[in-house]
């Protein structure tokens, strides 16, 4: 058995296909049903976020394993497989580790450090226990990741600034007005986390750079009446609305930020090709919730999840040190893994081969304890102790080896050999 890591993220896929691929949870009993219905697969577990879509696996052939996720995801996306191509993330066993340990860290993310991913991480997994699809190797596989990265959120001072993917998108958004939202009106659509988050980074601004008004907009009314007594804001009009009242208010605010799952535009063209006075727009949403075509329209500048990426990308140097040290962290963490896993999948052939050893050993002395009758208790204690050393010694050699490479391709095959020779 092998693990296996195949996905997207936004950074060897295109923003547009990115959007193509992401599973919302509408659809992830589906994909899972998918993959489900190949014999090939023991565990899964998907991580589905704004910005990379990967599917986690214990399998039992990874290169059938590659193809199979690669056509479940082109299916869902409704693509061939070929046109994923050289966009897929590809990672087998150990390097799967390496992989999603820097992802619950923040290193894999648009802005490094990010908090939100960790969460998703740790969310995935326990959605994957719901639909009762992880098992013990994913389970110990995540449960190391997500130590990770709260790790390095501790130790290292990745985690402190702009370092959320929704304080990033409030800090773009505000340098549109030359740092300030003094005077604006401003709409948030969403009372998820990534709403939640740009609440919390409204809420940190300056007062002279608050804006005049905030309307929190939401399926239910109740959450974005929750989402919005959390901000920290006197002189801040707050109200909320329901979804169904956006085209209205579209004429009433000058920034609207988007966070919402919805599988077809919030956004259209037509809904805002009449305005005239400048509006931003800033969608956070994935897929996205704004018409890539409203970029067209004079009055509407749009800040979407591909600008935040290019303008982190262009200030990484600044955070060099803080990458570093979290990178060793997660080196540490994933050697630390590597080291209690390949103990773990050692230690049950090694106890069956001495057990399947001093069951026949026992046994034999049973069956011939009759031919040695003139032997006292205390001579047959000591026989009984001699042919149990020298079975021992027999196997040490042979179990140190399979203990030493156990996780490897090498202690792999002796694991699969002793299993055949010995029926363990």
């Amino acid at each position: 058995m092998s693990v296996v890591l195949v996905g997207l993220d936004h950074r060897n896929a295109p923003l547009e296909l990115l959007e193509q691929v992401a599973i919302s949870d509408h659809d992830l009993s589906k994909v899972i049903t998918d993959l489900r219905g190949y014999a090939n697969f023991s565990e899964l577990v998907v991580v589905s976020t704004c910005l990379r879509t990967e599917i986690y696996a214990v399998v039992e052939r990874f290169h059938d394993a590659v193809a199979e996720i690669t056509d479940a995801l082109a299916s869902h996306a409704q693509l061939s497989p070929s046109s994923l191509g050289t966009s897929l993330t590809i990672a087998y066993d150990y390097d799967v580790a390496t992989h999603l340990f820097s992802v619950a860290a923040g290193l894999e993310s648009s802005v490094p450090g990010e908090t939100e991913v960790l969460g998703q991480v740790r969310r995935a997994h326990e959605r994957a226990l719901e639909d009762q699809v992880s098992g013990p190797v994913l389970n110990e596989l995540f449960r190391a990741a997500v130590h990770a990265g709260k790790r390095v959120r501790t130790e290292t001072p990745i985690s402190r600034g702009t370092t959320s993917f929704a304080h990033a998108s409030v800090a773009l958004a505000a340098e549109h007005f030359a740092g300030s939202f003094e005077g604006l009106r401003l709409a948030i659509v969403g009372a998820g986390d990534l709403g939640s988050g740009v609440i919390d980074a409204l809420s940190s601004l300056p007062a002279t750079s608050a804006p005049h008004s905030i309307v929190v907009v939401n399926r239910t009314r109740e959450r974005a009446q929750e989402l919005l007594e959390r901000f920290d804001g006197d002189d801040v009009k707050m109200s909320t609305a329901e979804l169904a009242a956006l085209p209205t208010l579209l004429d009433e605010v000058d920034v609207i930020i988007t966070a919402i799952e919805l599988e077809d535009h919030l956004l259209t063209k037509e809904l805002v090709s009449e305005r005239t006075t400048p509006l931003l727009v800033v969608d956070l949403g994935m897929p996205r919730n704004a018409d890539p075509a409203i970029r067209d329209l004079d009055a509407i500048s749009v800040i979407d999840v591909g600008d935040l990426g290019r303008k982190v990308k262009a200030t990484l140097e600044h955070r060099r040190d803080e990458i570093d040290a979290a990178t060793r962290i997660v080196n540490d963490e994933v050697h630390r893994y590597r080291d209690v896993a390949r103990a773990r999948g050692a230690a049950p052939v090694i106890a069956s081969l001495r057990n399947r050893f001093d069951d026949q050993r026992v046994a034999e002395l049973a069956r011939r304890r009759s031919e040695f009758g003139d032997l006292s208790d205390e001579q047959w204690e000591r026989i009984d102790a001699l042919t149990r050393s020298m079975y021992a010694k027999t196997l040490h050699e042979p179990t140190m080896v399979v203990r030493d490479t156990a996780g490897t391709p090498k202690g792999e095959r002796l694991v699969e050999a002793l299993r055949a020779l010995f029926g363990i």
